[in-house]
């Protein structure tokens, strides 16, 4: 399992040289090309570096200290990280607003002075930070608001008739650390409870630590209730922080979780659909791993099949394995808009439901949310997918 706080280390590394840079960039743009003056570009030079640091120290300390206590440290770290991102985007769009600005002046044959050019980085400079604080205000309460209800409705040719109306409610990407914790876990029981689900699928990236540090904070897990169980499957979260660990936990609490398995839920034969789940796409660790092939070996394919899978980018395994239904997590729907333009290099969907051949890939915007406890354009959700036979 070396591999494991090696993937670690790598993605700290390069979280902290992409912090560093964004942070060197912010300063060029916000303080000296509006030329604030020598105090002033001293003081904020000093501020930005302790900010920047603040971010990677901050995520490495929430994994060993006590989450109420790293509670205390997250939220202004974690709140600056956002606003980060805000100011990065905006600039970028200033940057063509700059850039047409000087040619429409040269073009007219009066290009900006010196002074003229100063002034337009002050105005630009100033017009960025008042929109990123904004957004950051709206992002926060929407972040920290429930997490809306979102049903959707799925057709299934080879769903029994007496299945019809099935409902799966899936949660995913809670996330829980030093910003979200016990209290908010109970509420997100409560309400997934009250919609009477047939099955709770929880498709991963449950907590920012291994489960030692949060066993007191899942225990509302145990909580939940469904007629044919509740089901889980690791995200990549997870084989950061030891997989093998979490599913013990999770187990304790009367979780079942399917590590490259297969159940039959609602009957046997004909009568019932079956629900597989995989390991992430990518894990660390002697035989980790997806591996849809063992979690299907002997299945009726006359029998539906729903899929649990953390990452969208694993529906091309299931459209060559005849599955009817995936449903995956990861993008937390970009969270923080443009952030899912981005998203979608990586993964063939952001959010939704999207048709990938014969097979249906639902891809939630997630319960929670990582790192900045901001959401801008892609509110949380519960989901409930309701089942129904029928061509899609």
């Amino acid at each position: 399992m070396a591999r494991r706080p090696l993937a670690f280390v790598v993605f700290f590394v390069l979280m902290a040289a992409a912090v560093a840079a964004v942070h060197y960039y912010i300063y060029q743009r916000m303080v000296r090309a509006p030329r604030l003056g020598p105090p002033v570009e001293r003081v904020a030079a000093w501020a930005v570096t302790g900010l920047a640091l603040a971010v990677p120290a901050t995520m490495v300390a929430s994994r060993f200290l006590a989450p109420r206590l790293a509670a205390w440290l997250a939220w202004p770290a974690f709140v600056w990280l956002g606003l980060v991102l805000l100011l990065l985007f905006l600039l970028a769009a200033a940057e063509l607003v700059r850039a047409g600005m000087l040619a429409g002046a040269w073009l007219q044959g009066q290009p900006l002075s010196p002074a003229g050019r100063l002034v337009l980085a002050r105005l630009l400079a100033a017009a960025v930070l008042g929109i990123a604080v904004a957004l950051a205000a709206h992002g926060i309460a929407q972040a920290r608001a429930p997490a809306a209800v979102r049903s959707v409705r799925v057709l299934l040719p080879r769903l029994p008739a007496r299945l019809s109306g099935f409902r799966l409610v899936q949660l995913t990407d809670l996330h829980l650390g030093p910003t979200l914790g016990r209290d908010w876990l109970a509420q997100v029981v409560a309400r997934t409870n009250a919609l009477g689900p047939d099955v709770v699928a929880i498709t991963g990236d449950l907590a920012e630590g291994p489960p030692a540090r949060f066993h007191d904070e899942i225990q509302p897990l145990g909580q939940l209730s469904a007629r044919y169980g509740v089901f889980f499957v690791t995200g990549n979260h997870e084989y950061y922080n030891g997989p093998d660990a979490w599913a013990r936990e999770l187990t304790g609490l009367g979780i079942r979780v399917l590590r490259n398995e297969r159940v039959a839920i609602g009957g046997p034969g004909l009568e019932g659909l079956d629900l597989a789940g995989v390991e992430n796409f990518v894990a660390f660790g002697p035989g980790a791993g997806a591996d849809l092939g063992r979690a299907l070996r002997g299945r009726d394919e006359r029998r539906e099949l729903v899929l649990l899978a953390h990452e969208p980018r694993q529906i091309h395994e299931a459209v060559a394995n005849g599955v009817g239904l995936q449903l995956s997590g990861h993008t937390h729907g970009g969270q923080i808009f443009p952030w899912s333009l981005f998203v979608r290099l990586q993964q063939p969907a952001v959010s939704g439901l999207a048709k990938f051949g014969a097979t249906q890939l639902y891809v939630s915007r997630g319960t929670g949310y990582w790192g900045p406890p901001m959401r801008i354009g892609a509110p949380a959700e519960i989901t409930v997918i309701e089942l129904f036979k029928g061509e899609p």
